[in-house]
């Protein structure tokens, strides 16, 4: 029974249910911003750009006979992924920014220990 017990605790302890919550979250965002890039951004920016290049099938681009347009292909997903990202993240760190509110005047303690201070200056000077 004790080992019933330990497994429960630990599988539905906060910090695993919220990693649980955070992995399925992610693979859903995942999927919208992979969407983003393959079906938004490729055909409206990416692909008139290959195409004034000379290089529409990038996957098929060889050098000496290294095939190296895959990895050039991946390396230009994951940069258009980040772009994505990026431009999201400042979006949202635009909207959740909470506006640092204005300094609160000086209590009444203080107040009152400047006039003393005010007060002792004046005295030295005369």
């Amino acid at each position: 029974m004790g080992f019933v017990k330990e497994f429960k605790e630990f599988a539905f302890k906060g910090n695993v249910l919220d990693l649980a919550v955070g992995v399925i979250i992610g693979a859903a965002f995942g999927k919208i911003v992979s969407s983003l890039v393959e079906d938004v951004i490729t055909p409206l920016i990416l692909n008139p750009a290959l195409k004034a290049a000379g290089a529409e099938n990038i996957a098929k681009l060889t050098w000496n006979g290294v095939a190296y347009g895959n990895f050039l292909s991946a390396v230009i997903s994951f940069l258009c992924i980040a772009m994505v990202l990026f431009w999201i993240i400042k979006g949202a760190n635009r909207i959740n920014k909470k506006e640092d509110p204005a300094p609160a005047g000086p209590t009444e303690d203080q107040k009152l220990l400047a006039e003393i201070r005010d007060l002792l200056k004046n005295k030295n000077n005369l």
